[in-house]
């Protein structure tokens, strides 16, 4: 085993022997790989040469094999050991998920603050603000003290009259367009033929409409 073999076998050991789980050489190799950047061709030789020499053990399963530390190295742990172990691990899982949830907290907490304005960014708005409502303040203002307001009387008399032009623009129109239908039935050529050679100028030739009442 080369130098650079042997340093990442010494890795590789220590790593599983910490560990003391099975793993496949692919599970090593990703383990390990941004840490240490182990290539997977160089993980898989390493653990089959440490499997050879019995530092490590070796099962096979299918067409994977999976590998783990040797036990033997292991002193044995009594009844009353796991039953502490299982205590602390119970008391870390609990310890694990208070700080979880209160980094989850600490979370939406960062969030709702980097979605808020800041001190400076509140203070530009505002000032933007007083000064529009400076600005509409003024205008209303302009309003209140000129002297060729409308009367409501006279506003309802405009609204009268035009309302009255329309009606007479839309039954003129009608009219018209009823005569001309009445006129292309017996004539030969296109409507568009008709207005050109008549000189009609329709309210579609200038893009207008009827306004509506």
């Amino acid at each position: 085993m080369s130098k650079k073999d042997a340093a990442a076998g010494a890795i590789i050991l220590s790593y599983l022997n910490e560990q003391n789980r099975p793993y496949s050489a692919q599970d090593v190799f990703m383990n390990l790989q941004k840490q240490h950047g182990f290539g997977k061709t160089a993980v898989v030789k390493v653990v089959e040469q440490l499997a050879q020499e019995g530092k490590i053990r070796e099962k096979v399963y299918g067409k994977q094999k999976i590998y783990f530390a040797d036990q033997g190295q292991f002193t044995d742990v009594s009844d009353t050991d796991l039953k502490d172990m299982d205590t602390r691990i119970s008391e870390l899982s609990k310890d694990v998920q208070e700080v979880s949830q209160s980094c989850r907290q600490l979370e939406s907490e960062l969030k709702e603050l980097n979605s808020s304005l800041t001190t400076e960014e509140m203070t530009s708005q505002i000032q933007e603000l007083e000064a529009e409502c400076a600005s509409c303040q003024e205008r209303l203002e302009k309003i209140k003290s000129a002297t060729n307001h409308i009367s409501p009387q006279e506003r309802a008399e405009v609204y009268k009259s035009r309302n009255l032009y329309v009606k007479e623009w839309r039954k003129r129109k009608r009219m018209t367009m009823d005569m001309m239908d009445a006129i292309l039935e017996g004539y030969p050529k296109s409507k568009k033929h008709f207005l050109e050679e008549v000189g009609v100028e329709t309210d579609e030739d200038y893009n207008v409409t009827v306004p509506t009442i």
